[in-house]
C-alpha cells in the first residue's frame, strides 16, 4: 500500500491542487507513470474571461498507442497554441494588479517550445511554486500504484467537471467579477494575477 499522498502534474493547476499539496507537504510524489487519462486539467487549465470561464487545452498527439504513459505524452505543436494562451492570459489579465509583475518570467512558457506535455508541466509547476514561495522537493513515482487509500490519491480527486467540491474558497477580486461574481478554484494563476505575492496567504 503506497502511503504518500499521490498527485497528477496538471498544467497551471487550480487552487484546490496547491491546498492538497499544503496539506501533504513533505510527503507526497507526483505521479509519472499512469496512462495518459483525456478531459483532465492535465493538458487544461480554467481561466476567468470576460465571457465567463475559459478552457485553455493544451493540444497533444495521440499517436498509435491507446496507453501512453502521461510521461510521454508529446505536445502538438502544429498550430501556434501558445500564442492563443498567450493572447488569452493578455485579454483576460492585463488589467490585473499583477500581471506585468509576472509577465516577462511566465512569458518564457509561451516563447519556447516544449516537446513533452509532462515537462512543460513541471517547469510550470516548479516556477508556481517559487512565486509561491514554497520550497518543496519534487519527489516522482517509479511505479503505478492502484491500491492507494482514497485521502492520498488526488488523480482523479480534482477534476473540472466537479464543479461542487464542497470546499468554502474565501472570495478575492477577480477582474471580472462584476459581471458575473466570483469564481471558486479557477487556475493559481488567477489568483496569482489578482494578489500577486499574497497569493500564498490565501492558500
Amino acid at each position: 500500500m503506497q502511503s504518500s499522498a499521490i498527485f497528477p502534474l496538471f498544467y497551471l493547476p487550480p487552487i484546490s491542487y496547491f491546498s492538497g499539496l499544503k496539506d501533504f507537504e513533505g510527503y507526497f510524489l507526483i505521479e509519472k507513470e499512469e496512462h495518459f487519462p483525456k478531459q483532465t486539467y492535465r493538458n487544461r487549465a480554467r481561466i476567468y474571461s470576460p465571457n465567463g470561464s475559459l478552457d485553455l487545452i493544451v493540444p497533444v498527439i495521440r499517436g498509435n498507442k491507446v496507453h501512453t504513459k502521461v510521461k510521454d505524452v508529446k505536445i502538438s505543436n502544429e498550430f501556434n497554441w501558445q500564442r492563443l494562451h498567450w493572447k488569452s492570459f493578455e485579454s483576460c489579465y492585463r488589467n490585473s494588479a499583477y500581471f506585468e509583475f509576472y509577465e516577462d518570467e511566465f512569458a518564457h512558457f509561451y516563447h519556447n517550445k516544449f516537446e513533452f506535455l509532462f515537462d512543460f508541466n513541471l517547469e510550470l509547476l516548479e516556477w508556481i511554486l517559487k512565486q509561491l514561495k514554497r520550497e518543496v522537493k519534487l519527489e516522482f513515482t517509479s511505479e503505478y500504484f492502484d491500491d492507494i487509500a482514497p485521502d492520498l490519491d488526488y488523480r482523479s480527486k480534482i477534476h473540472f467537471k466537479k464543479v461542487n467540491d464542497n470546499t468554502i474558497y474565501k472570495p478575492y477580486f477577480q477582474v471580472f467579477d462584476d459581471r458575473e461574481g466570483f469564481k471558486p478554484n479557477l487556475s493559481i494563476v488567477d489568483l496569482l494575477f489578482n494578489q500577486g505575492p499574497q497569493s500564498k496567504s490565501y492558500i
